[in-house]
């Protein structure tokens, strides 16, 4: 499959691989956006017996997608229109996903504290969430330099009962991914 971003910025294939994705997978990506550079590579990694949950705030991004995967004949995706900084708002059931990713979208969050337990309420015990966004490094597209957390930050707002840090490797070469696994805590809400 081409993707038709283009862009090698990332290469979803290999950072999914990496964080353990396989067939049956039941994936959420938070903050999706209309190219689906996650969600269809991730498609087609857990199969027609998989899940992708496509979960974004605008409604005409969701409605690309589901156009684009009419097109490419994807069956295993669903479309969930969400607030990802709103506890509780993504209609997925609790606990129903293997695999949650945020990618380029933890600087631009105005609650992270609520978006990270939304992902542990997500993510099923012994899942994984993985982070992805801008190295804190003057670089010639992105955010400004000020507007991103570095992988220390992002560390710090997952050090709640819910997480364990499990891995961190570079998503390109303007990006960092981490990898965090769900404990068996039993999940709080946000203060």
């Amino acid at each position: 499959m081409i993707l038709r971003s283009g862009s090698e910025l990332i290469n979803p294939f290999r950072v999914l691989e990496r964080a353990g994705i396989h067939e049956r997978m039941r994936v959420a990506d938070l903050g999706c956006g209309a190219i689906g550079h996650f969600v269809f590579p991730a498609a087609q990694l857990v199969g027609p017996k998989g899940t992708v949950y496509a979960v974004d705030i605008l409604k005409d991004a969701l409605v690309i997608l589901e156009r684009r995967a009419k097109e490419d004949q994807y069956t295993n995706i669903e479309y969930v229109w969400s607030d990802i900084d709103v506890y509780r708002a993504a209609h997925i059931p609790e606990a129903g996903v293997d695999l949650t990713l945020l990618v380029n979208n933890i600087f631009l969050s105005e609650n992270r504290p609520h978006l990270v337990k939304e992902m542990a309420r997500l993510t099923k015990k012994g899942g994984r969430a993985v982070v992805i966004d801008w190295k804190r490094q003057a670089t010639a597209i992105g955010p400004p330099t000020d507007q991103r957390l570095s992988v220390q930050d992002v560390k710090d707002l997952f050090d709640i009962p819910e997480f364990r840090f499990e891995d961190e490797f570079d998503a390109g070469k303007a990006h960092y991914a981490l990898v965090f696994k769900r404990t068996d805590t039993a999940l709080k809400p946000p203060k």
